[in-house]
């Protein structure tokens, strides 16, 4: 039997827009599942070791649940563009190198280090198009820790020379890819068609059919710019909508996310709660590039399922707290002229759509539930003026704007305390 026991200032989201704290409490996992938060520890564990963290933060750890692994090393460039120049000029040449998977090796190690470092240990990340690439990402992203979901990217049209694969190559490699993720324990497939333009309808209704006979889970890209809108609307003149082009193909379904969603309106909304589809927001990235801010007060309020994304390269943070700046500073934005969203979202609920609301996506409970997978962090913020008198909701606040350096002291995972 495997025990944990963290002490420390524990605090989680167990609703949206509300903190549970419990000062010099206890959180005991056995064998990577949490077995509860405790003010006393209970007796049949006094005499288990207990990693004292004195009056540290403890933490659930960040779901990251929009990515591209292999824009990692474009983090910071050409984010003066808009989405579909952007991606032709910078992203379509940068994933094309992965078709070399001793290079996609250097990358996806690095990358995995820093996730856990800045304190995401779940991911639901898009790979390239290169099947050999996207094992690597999984090996690595295991080694390092992490768990979730990665997808093979799917693109037989619009990806040019570099970047292209046939409807039939995609197909075979898609299954190729499916029968080696076998080998994973922590690191499970998604089906990633990039989006709707970047493929054929053949192609669309083949990952369709996949998704239903195996039951895997889908991730794309939805109404991030206007100018992807419109191009849409050439690529499939018979459906009404940009959603339409998923739901045609199967691809629109509970545990299907959606990145974006900057200009989805109350119709595709209204679509979205009804299948059960996730909006991923993304707010960094959606500033980077200009694609709006996301009604994420209305997508709330209409019961949508929403989770939070660093989505790099477009955004250029890793950091969980960056990730959050971003998203209530944009909701600030959004609040001050928009009728529809007066009410911007607060820290509180901004941490639970970065932690509880993907537990649910993944069929757990949301905070430090019994039952859940320990993922937590713990985050000392003690060489910061004035940290002793500020309640534990007030000292996250602070986090999410200004930290001490290193400010993370420990990552676990699992059964797993995570290099750093």
């Amino acid at each position: 039997m495997n025990v944990r026991i963290l002490k420390g200032t524990i605090l989680s989201a167990p609703r949206l827009g509300e903190l549970e704290a419990l000062e010099n409490g206890y959180l005991v996992a056995r064998d990577g599942i949490i077995r509860g938060t405790y003010r006393e520890l209970p007796a049949e564990y006094r005499n288990c070791p207990v990693e004292d963290f004195g009056d540290d933060l403890i933490l659930q750890s960040f779901s990251d649940m929009h990515l591209h692994g292999p824009q990692y090393p474009m983090i910071g460039l050409g984010l003066d563009q808009e989405l579909l120049g952007w991606l032709s000029t910078y992203t379509w040449p940068t994933e094309a190198k992965f078709a070399d998977a001793v290079y996609a090796r250097q990358v996806y190690g690095q990358l995995a280090r820093e996730l856990v470092k800045n304190g995401t240990t779940r991911v639901c990340m898009f790979s390239s198009l290169h099947t050999d690439a996207t094992l690597v990402l999984m090996q690595e992203l295991e080694r390092a820790g992490i768990t979730g979901f990665v997808g093979k990217v799917n693109m037989d049209r619009n990806g040019g020379e570099s970047l292209q694969e046939t409807t039939q190559e995609s197909q075979e490699e898609t299954l190729r890819w499916l029968e080696s993720c076998k080998d994973f324990k922590n690191i499970r497939p998604i089906l990633t068609p990039r989006f709707s333009p970047s493929c054929t309808e053949e192609l669309m209704g083949f990952l369709g059919n996949l998704a239903a006979e195996r039951n895997l889970p889908i991730q794309s890209h939805l109404s991030e710019s206007r100018g992807e809108i419109a191009w849409v609307k050439e690529l499939f003149p018979d459906c009404p909508t940009y959603h339409a082009t998923y739901q045609k193909h199967g691809l629109w379904r509970d545990r299907t996310l959606m990145a974006h969603c900057v200009w989805s309106d109350e119709e595709e909304l209204r679509a979205m709660k009804e299948a059960g589809v996730w909006v991923v927001h993304c707010a960094d990235s959606n500033s980077n590039l200009r694609s709006g801010i996301a009604p994420i007060r209305k997508m709330l309020d209409m019961g949508v399922s929403v989770v939070l994304g660093s989505d790099i390269s477009g955004g250029d943070k890793l950091n969980v707290f960056d990730i959050l700046d971003a998203t209530v500073k944009v909701s600030k934005l959004r609040s001050a002229y928009d009728a529809e969203s007066p009410r911007q979202l607060s820290v509180a609920e901004a941490w639970y759509l970065a932690s509880s609301a993907a537990n649910l996506w993944f069929g757990e409970q949301p905070g430090f539930a019994p039952g859940n997978r320990l993922n937590a962090m713990v985050v000392a913020d003690d060489a910061l003026l004035s940290s002793q008198s500020l309640t534990p909701e007030q000292r996250l606040e602070r986090l999410v704007y200004r930290r001490q350096e290193n400010a993370i002291r420990a990552v676990f995972s699992g059964t797993e305390r995570l290099d750093l």
